[in-house]
């Protein structure tokens, strides 16, 4: 996917490390689309690589200084105001307005002050000949994620774990305690990875090497402290909203702009929606999309086919087929090597639907995370897996694990920006980007910035229906997915009246699912497909019953393969019940299911590469 690879050498040799960097690149080299390239200089002991999009913003590296003392080398997207580029221009800085080749006239003229200025999500690595000094850095939030390993050769880094491996194979070792994380939450926590003797940089890193300095040459930092937004003042409900409609319509212009073709990823929800209200587009200029099913019409296409239409922009349904499970097999395989193990097999689904979304725009805009920073929901917690089919002493691992984390306790938009989103967040992020580039306007510094200064009544669904409203009225009239809708009235009076204005449908309330009852029914009269009738209405994709049908002989093969029975951390004979219970519909299993597969293909792609 795209990201950085690289290798700050103390011993070598300059050609060890030109054969080790290509092989890093080369792991990560997924997709015919993608460009990448090297730099290697010896004097200086650093050997980078990079992986991007072809013409996306990261795709002009290498970047240099007009007097070629600064090389730049960039992954991700920055958002900074189009006045401060423009000034670059007139201050003499020649570069394209369209890709990332500004930031390094940027750092000429304020040094590494510049990272606190950049918005998005990026990694990168700047050398600075002037200085000596070779700098690795990533966004705040660390979506920009780095892995890394230090041995008495060097530093060693990159965007993807298995870089890594393929170069160290003695680096292919699970750290069984962060299994168990992975397990307990479906990510690791506290910037660990899988991998025992591999490490995260935490976001808003800012780590310097001086490899002409003898003795301690590394010096490891934080640009961004979460305290910086957290002691922002609280604003009233009418100045929060009134600096609200200020910086929101012009922060989606730097979302909506750029040199590739931009689609909206539609939902049913309230934040797409939030976006199209204020999106600065032109009649039929931007398509939009959503992803729907094999079975039915979702609540999403439906909702969002409407939006679309209100928008005056051209609508269209990314349709699961039933080829996907034809692929299901490579797709799962490639989800879990592409995210380093980092997201369990249900990421096949993102490969899928996000390689038919590039088809129609390189680039995906959507709502993502707009509940979390603007209505502080944490959808965070430890999944309640049966225990029965692990170890003992594992099973004790997951059950410290589960007394270990308490959300709770933290101020929940700084939980959310600087763990959920880095841990849990990115796995599913790392395969959407590896097939094209994903912005959400939600994301933005300004944004969640001005997040931390929100009274309480402003983080209702009221609050963001008013904004919707103010945006275009024709889009409140449309019940979201959760049934919500404004009544059509002026936008004056009170703060807290227009909070309380809306009305909700119990039609579009609830994901009425499918309940195991239905399942043990269905069981009984297989014919009829009874629990099918239930298929479809509010998600796309069914795992559940999936196991059950389509891909029971892919769950039977994989879990009762004597490698898989095997593993240290499972019992043998509840695996095999467990399997024999969710295809018979007596048990609903398909959490654990997923881990099981997910922990062997991790033991067999990344760990022992058969």
């Amino acid at each position: 996917m795209p990201g950085i690879a690289g290798i700050i050498t103390k011993i070598g040799t300059e050609h060890e490390s030109k054969n080790n960097i290509e092989l890093m690149i080369k792991s990560m080299l997924h997709e015919k689309y993608y460009s990448s390239g090297t730099y290697l200089n010896g004097e200086m002991g650093v050997s980078v690589g990079w992986v991007c999009h072809k013409d996306s913003f990261s795709d002009c590296l290498p970047i240099w200084s007009e007097s070629k003392d600064i090389c730049l080398i960039f992954s991700g997207e920055n958002f900074i105001n189009e006045s401060e580029v423009m000034a670059l221009k007139a201050r003499g800085h020649q570069f394209s307005s369209d890709d990332a080749s500004y930031i390094v006239h940027l750092y000429e003229e304020m040094g590494v002050g510049i990272l606190e200025k950049l918005n998005g999500s990026f990694s990168g690595l700047l050398i600075d000949f002037n200085e000596n000094k070779i700098l690795l850095f990533n966004d705040r939030y660390g979506l920009g994620r780095i892995y890394y390993h230090e041995n008495d050769k060097g530093f060693y880094f990159s965007s993807e774990a298995k870089s890594l491996l393929n170069i160290l194979p003695e680096l292919r070792e699970l750290d069984i305690f962060r299994l168990a994380e992975l397990f307990s939450y479906g990510c690791t926590l506290n910037n660990k990875s899988i991998f025992s003797k591999i490490s995260l940089l935490p976001g808003g890193s800012r780590w310097s090497f001086y490899p002409h300095q003898a003795g301690n040459n590394e010096k490891n930092e934080l640009y961004f402290r979460r305290e910086n937004w957290e002691n922002l003042p609280r604003l009233n409900e009418e100045n929060y909203y009134e600096k609200f409609i200020e910086i929101f319509p012009n922060l989606l212009k730097r979302y909506f702009q750029g040199n590739q073709k931009i689609a909206v990823s539609l939902t049913g929800g309230i934040d797409t929606r939030m976006i199209m209200a204020w999106a600065p587009c032109l009649p039929f200029k931007v398509p939009c999309y959503t992803f729907g099913g094999i079975y039915r019409e979702c609540a999403d296409v439906k909702i969002a086919r409407k939006v679309a239409s209100a928008c005056q922009q051209r609508h269209e349904t990314i349709r699961m087929n039933k080829d996907f499970f034809s692929e299901f097999p490579a797709l799962a395989k490639r989800s879990i090597y592409y995210s380093d193990g980092a997201m369990d097999i249900s990421g096949s689904v993102e490969l899928y639907m996000n390689r038919k979304a590039r088809e129609i725009a390189p680039v995906r805009l959507t709502g993502a995370y707009g509940d979390q920073v603007l209505r502080n929901i944490i959808g965070f917690k430890a999944f309640n897996l049966y225990q029965g089919i692990f170890d003992q002493e594992f099973a004790r691992h997951m059950s410290f694990v589960d007394r270990s984390y308490h959300p709770s306790n933290e101020n929940p938009l700084s939980f959310f920006s600087f763990k959920e989103l880095p841990w849990h967040h990115y796995p599913r992020y790392a395969l959407e980007i590896s097939q094209l580039t994903i912005r959400s306007p939600f994301l933005d510094n300004d944004l969640v910035a001005l997040a931390y200064q929100a009274p309480d009544l402003a983080k209702s669904i009221g609050f963001s229906l008013r904004l919707i409203a103010e945006g275009d009225q024709s889009l409140v009239k449309i019940a979201t997915d959760r049934g919500m809708t404004l009544k059509p009235i002026p936008i004056v009076g009170t703060a807290r009246r227009l909070y309380q204005e809306f009305t909700t449908k119990a039609d579009y309330a609830y994901d009425i699912g499918m309940p195991q009852w239905l399942t043990k029914l269905d069981n009984s009269f297989a014919t009829l497909h009874l629990e099918n009738l239930f298929l479809g209405r509010h998600k796309f994709y069914h795992f559940r019953i999936w196991y059950r049908n389509e891909l029971s002989k892919y769950v039977k093969d994989f879990i009762l393969d004597p490698r898989t029975l095997a593993r240290p951390y499972f019992q043998r004979k509840n695996l095999e019940k467990m399997v024999n219970n969710h295809m018979n519909g007596s048990n609903n299993y398909t959490q654990e299911i997923h881990w099981v597969l997910t922990s062997e293909l991790i033991q067999r792609n990344l760990i022992e590469k058969k």
